[in-house]
């Protein structure tokens, strides 16, 4: 059976990902015609107009007219179900809507959706279809454009779970849960609008905090199980399936990162620190939103208790004696320290709202995953940056280096990141899943919109922020 990194792999092995090394003196568009576009939004191509403006460098203002509306113009897949939005947001070149990936590649637009009566409607869109899903299967992290089918998906075809019409993937990954609420929070505090909040959501909102709860484990070993037939050991749980072994803290397991690879240890502490930072999120939008005093109080009980156990298992002592979080740990005393540049990741933190950015601990965390105390760090030829277990090694996740920016507090940090990104496309504008330390133009998956919409909101971010980076040439 081959699964989704093999299949990834082996299309660049047979040449589907191919090499390119276009000089591309003109820097013509690499968006789809106007009439080929899935979802037009004219605050959107305002914005592009706009912020296009004021980069200097035609190279990097090329790359962000590409990759900015690269979700909307290629993923989003609109319709209606009982006469209300509806909006499918496949990945790109895999047809199936994962929760994480739908939820961020949407994000950049969250600050237009305000003046946009479209975005509204996309958003509204979205946010029902993943409430649908999740009551299908809250377990799942991919679903199916057609709710009464099976799985598209050659790798998942012979998994040994629960696989429900519908569901694409069944991989148990926490931070699945919670960016489904992360989307709904900003698209409230952007735009105040209630219209999605109904009761589909609380549904679904109920079984999002059933579902964490299961997963304390703290009388059982929960419902969850899933094995699949793989020659990669991290496609499948060890323990018949349901992971490695733990001891009950008050943490959520997560079967999976959200690289999508085996947890080496059960709890994944980026991801419990995102189920905070979404919990409360939650009861925000219960309490507003509903009025339902009984699920915000349910959200920030579960919150609080995760967040305790945090503050006593969530953290190790570095070779130097100085605290920072682990990436893993299981309870039991055992710790992993590592990062990975899919989010959440220990990197991410403060753009998820998980810490300040200036919080200390965080800060000696981030440094240290920024280094070769980090396995899955690089440094070579094209850039430097954090890779993942899902890549091969010396392979360098754009996303990541988005990250390293984003939490910059200088210039130059960023205007390096700049030139590393722009290194990093290998000819076509767009973003990748990774590519290679010392050769950009080889690299993996050719259409990855979330990379994409990353790079959007890096560039976003200095034009707010520090407008003079872009009007200089990088």
């Amino acid at each position: 059976m081959i699964d989704r990194r093999t299949l990834i792999g082996s299309a660049a092995a047979i040449g589907m990902v191919t090499p390119l090394r276009s000089a591309a003196p003109a820097f013509t568009s690499r968006r789809p015609a106007v009439a080929d576009r899935r979802f037009t939004s004219k605050a959107v191509e305002r914005e592009i107009t706009r912020v296009t403006a004021m980069v200097a460098d035609p190279e990097l203002a090329w790359m962000f007219g590409n990759c900015y509306p690269n979700t909307l113009d290629t993923t989003v897949f609109m319709g209606t179900v009982d006469g209300k939005p509806d909006a499918f947001v496949i990945t790109g070149d895999i047809d199936a809507m994962w929760l994480r990936d739908s939820s961020a590649q949407l994000q950049p637009y969250l600050p237009l959706a305000a003046s946009d009566p479209a975005l509204r409607t996309m958003f509204r869109g979205v946010i029902a279809r993943q409430a649908r899903s999740l009551l299908i299967d809250p377990y799942a992290n991919a679903f199916m454009r057609d709710p009464g089918a099976g799985t598209n998906l050659s790798w998942a075809k012979q998994d040994q779970t629960e696989m429900k019409p519908g569901v694409a993937e069944r991989k148990w990954e926490l931070d699945s849960l919670c960016y489904p609420i992360r989307i709904a929070h900003g698209y409230w505090q952007a735009t105040h609008d209630p219209t999605p909040f109904d009761a589909l959501w609380a549904d679904a909102a109920r079984v999002t905090i059933r579902t964490m709860r299961e997963q304390q484990r703290k009388g059982d070993r929960g419902p969850y199980r899933f094995l699949r037939a793989s020659n990669i050991p991290s496609e499948t749980l060890m323990l018949d399936g349901y992971g490695p072994p733990s001891r009950a803290v008050g943490l959520i397991h997560s079967g999976f990162r959200p690289s999508d690879d085996a947890c080496l240890m059960p709890f994944l502490i980026p991801s419990n620190l995102f189920a905070v930072t979404a919990l409360r999120q939650l009861a925000v939008l219960s309490h507003e939103t509903r009025r339902d005093s009984a699920l915000a109080n349910d959200a920030i009980a579960l919150a609080d208790e995760v967040a305790a156990a945090l503050r006593r298992h969530g953290t190790i002592r570095d070779t130097d004696g100085q605290e920072i979080w682990a990436y893993e740990v299981d309870g039991i005393g055992n710790a992993h320290f590592m990062d990975d540049a899919n989010v959440p990741s220990l990197s991410a933190l403060a753009y998820l709202g998980c810490v300040q950015p200036d919080d200390p601990l965080w800060r000696r965390t981030a440094a240290r995953a920024w280094s070769t105390r980090n396995p899955y760090f690089f440094s070579g030829k094209v850039a430097d940056g954090i890779g993942s277990p899902h890549t091969w090694l010396r392979q360098i996740w754009p996303m990541a280096i988005v990250m390293h920016a984003l939490n910059a507090r200088d210039d130059a940090t960023i205007a390096q990141c700049l030139r590393w990104l722009k290194a990093s496309h290998g000819g076509t504008g767009f973003m990748h899943e990774s590519f290679d330390q010392d050769d950009g133009a080889l690299f993996t998956r050719k259409w990855f919109a979330w990379a994409n919409g990353m790079f959007g909101e890096l560039i976003l971010d200095i034009a707010a922020r520090r407008p003079a980076l872009l009007k200089a040439n990088a």
